[in-house]
């Protein structure tokens, strides 16, 4: 019969206690100290335990709600591929700890302070992204299909429309959101398919002796080549000039049809499904941002909603068929629209 064993509460005194036992375990001494190293918008949260001559990261999560799996296998085919990701040390997957590499706290979003720095470290950026899309077996992968695509979307109509704006979309309005989305999810399908990290931007990029590192990778699957890009360059956390942003998705399609990568052949169809697909990506993180907000008292990603919504608004003013789409949005926040638009 399986032991049970109890898993304190993420951030206690108890907690702390159990990790320390089993980093004496695993390191056979134990750490100087052991402080709170922070959360992300999952249900991780992370510890720094400091010895006289190095430091670690514990990664902290219930097994019951988090399966460790996926960042172990992804991480492990990342590193084998040549792509530099945290080091796994030690696990316990029934105490639900994860013993990682310290790789500091210079995150690339701290990198970018102007147009000039953010370009340098952009381009490496792309430079890596092209090496995952190139060098990554990805058939194995969970399928970004239809059902995954309208999944995500739904998050932003529950927690964003109906439970934080408390706008519940009915008879026409329902009509109108479900053929749109399905436009989305058309579109996204006839993409060009491949290894996709679902969440690579500069919060999940670190900086450390001048080697960029992926950080957050457990929920890569098979889905369009240009999401990742855009999870880059219309980031939830910092936006740039479009101008500037063109620029640097321009470069990105050079290499990649340079490395052999199936994007599209002709520039404006690869950008029009940058941006539909970005559509997709940001109707979910309005969604996240609301629920992380309600349920999980995270409050700070309320600051980024203008931002994403900003970005949502630009898209839909540019595409026809996205019209109604954006007077759902506009007339929730109680913006209404009377007349037609121009395009």
């Amino acid at each position: 019969m399986q032991q049970t064993v109890h898993i304190a509460a993420p951030g206690t005194p108890e907690r702390a206690d159990q990790i320390n036992a089993w980093l004496q375990k695993v390191t056979l001494t134990t750490p100087q100290s052991l402080k709170p190293g922070g959360s992300d918008a999952s249900v991780r949260v992370y510890w720094r335990a400091t010895w006289p001559d190095r430091t670690l990261i514990v990664m902290d999560a219930d097994p019951q709600a988090f399966n460790v799996q996926p960042f172990l296998a992804i991480g492990q085919q990342l590193a084998a591929g040549g792509i530099k990701v945290p080091a796994v040390i030690a696990h316990d997957e029934t105490l639900g700890l994860t013993l990682l590499d310290d790789l500091g706290d210079v995150l690339l979003a701290d990198l970018l302070t102007d147009e000039t720095a953010a370009k340098a470290w952009y381009l490496r950026a792309i430079d890596t992204l092209v090496d995952i899309q190139k060098g990554m077996a990805f058939e194995h992968l969970p399928a970004f299909d239809a059902s995954f695509l309208r999944r995500e979307m739904e998050i932003g109509r529950e927690w964003y429309l109906g439970k934080y704006l408390g706008a519940e979309l009915e008879g026409k309005t329902l009509q109108t959101w479900e053929r749109t989305t399905a436009l989305i999810v058309a579109q996204c399908l006839s993409q060009p398919q491949g290894f996709m990290l679902r969440d690579y931007h500069s919060r999940n990029l670190m900086v450390k002796n001048d080697d960029l590192y992926v950080i957050d990778f457990q929920d890569a699957v098979k889905g369009p080549l240009c999401y990742d890009v855009v999870s880059l360059f219309r980031d939830a956390y910092i936006e740039w000039d479009e101008g500037f942003v063109l620029d640097l998705v321009i470069r990105y399609w050079e290499k990649a049809r340079a490395a052999g990568i199936p994007v599209n052949d002709d520039f404006g169809s690869f950008y029009k499904a940058f941006e539909w697909q970005g559509l997709q990506r940001h109707l979910k993180v309005l969604g996240l941002f609301a629920r992380l907000h309600l349920r999980d008292g995270k409050d700070r990603y309320l600051n980024d909603l203008p931002r994403v919504l900003g970005y949502m608004r630009k898209v839909c003013q540019r595409y026809d068929e996205l019209t109604g789409l954006y007077r759902i949005l506009l007339n929730a926040q109680g913006e209404k629209i009377d007349s037609g638009f121009t395009f």
